[in-house]
């Protein structure tokens, strides 16, 4: 067989593929996106198109149907535009391939994620762990590892904690136990009895889902084994806000989703542990054609540290720290403004840049679908639906957002 050019470097292609993305980047006019309709429902053709017509195919259907998330009017849920940096790091990652489950094709890719991993460990008074796709996986493989180590069989948890804590105990045949919230979302310990902490993992929430709540990180230090869920609010911790989680270096293990406030593409969370030996070593297995242990839930993985590893070399812990504060203050600016409207109605001060608001006398999905030139995300409080804003795009506009809703009351139904 001749040489396969589709395995070669094609610049000419890869220069058509990125002004295509080039023409969506220029594109922001609509922050709601239309239904796709995607000419592949039809099936994949029997006979190939070739390359650059295959993307040009897929642009005219992806690219309108992906959310702007950079535009200022993108006030709404817990995913970040990324640098440039990181398409490409994702794009060198995906050329090479690399298995970090050998150390023949992953060499440097591992020792990568170990820096990687390391750097941002210490953050949390942690001392190593590694990469997942997401916080969900990174909770279920620190249950996982609780249970091997000290023979946990309970989980607490707060009614507020993500669903990703049900899977965990569902899968792992743990009993789980949640425990009621104050009036701003967070844990309640004195409401737990009858549970033995001496085979008990607890649960605290670093930034809940609905409202970016902080449990008390120093509860429970009896317990078997404690564990903080700082999806969302962990980078704090490389912020002048970090006192905000402070309680959280002791801790037995700690995830974090890089792709919320680390501004990274999706599949890319951190589970670390302050054992992180003893805790790899109970999750670990082997095999004759690994050179490595398989550590954790994942089998081969590939270099998804690297957009990561670039975007900490290129900001710096003082440039991440930056955009984080930044979106914090957009916040601040948000839940003021929301206060000033009478027709306006806010939940709370919002602790981790999640601001939930209404309008007082009108349905909030019914305000948001006439809402032009913004968007914000919809929650479920108690029963009653609330406009749910989150500071993850630094490019927000908060005077946008409200305006978009007043306009929308003022037009009516």
């Amino acid at each position: 067989m001749s040489k396969d050019e589709d395995f070669s470097f094609q610049p000419e292609a890869l220069s058509r593929a990125l002004s295509l993305l080039s023409e969506y980047a220029a594109e922001q006019a609509s922050v709601v996106p239309e239904p796709p309709s995607f000419r592949l429902s039809e099936g994949l053709p029997a006979e190939g198109i070739g390359g650059i017509a295959a993307l040009e195919n897929l642009a005219g259907d992806f690219f309108p149907s992906a959310a702007r998330l950079g535009h200022p009017g993108y006030f709404a849920h817990m995913d970040p535009p990324t640098p440039w940096f990181t398409w490409v790091g994702a794009l060198w990652a995906a050329s090479c391939n690399q298995n970090l489950l050998h150390t023949d094709t992953g060499k440097g890719a591992r020792e990568l994620e170990e820096k990687v991993v390391a750097s941002l460990s210490s953050s949390f008074g942690m001392n190593g762990g590694h990469l997942v796709p997401g916080s969900t996986l990174a909770n279920i493989t620190a249950l996982w590892a609780a249970r091997e180590l000290r023979g946990i069989r309970n989980v607490v948890v707060s009614d507020m904690a993500h669903l990703s804590i049900r899977k965990a105990a569902s899968l792992l045949n743990l009993n789980l136990y949640e425990v009621p919230t104050n009036s701003q979302h967070q844990l309640q310990p004195e409401a737990v009895a009858d549970v033995e902490m001496d085979e008990t993992a607890v649960v605290l929430m670093a930034g809940t889902v609905a409202a970016g709540a902080i449990d008390p990180l120093d509860a429970f230090p009896e317990a078997a084994w404690r564990h903080v869920d700082a999806a969302w609010g962990g980078p704090l911790r490389l912020t002048r806000y970090a006192g905000l989680l402070d309680g959280v270096e002791a801790a037995d293990s700690v995830s974090m989703s890089a792709h919320k406030w680390l501004f990274q593409p999706k599949d890319s969370a951190i589970v670390m542990f302050r054992r992180p030996d003893e805790a790899h070593d109970a999750i670990s297995f082997g095999g004759g054609y690994l050179a490595v242990p398989n550590v954790g839930l994942l089998g081969s993985h590939g270099s998804t540290a690297l957009p990561l590893a670039a975007t900490l070399l290129a900001w710096g812990r003082q440039g991440i720290a930056a955009r984080i504060e930044h979106c914090m203050q957009l916040a601040e600016r948000l839940a003021a403004r929301i206060d000033e409207e009478p027709a306006l109605e806010l939940f709370g001060s919002p602790v981790t840049g999640v601001v939930l608001w209404r309008p007082r006398n009108e349905s909030p999905s019914a305000v948001r679908e006439r809402m032009e030139g913004a968007f914000v995300s919809l929650t479920q409080i108690g029963g009653e639906s609330w406009f749910r804003s989150v500071a993850a795009n630094p490019q927000a506009d908060p005077d946008r957002v409200v305006d978009s809703a007043l306009s929308a009351l003022r037009r009516g139904p």
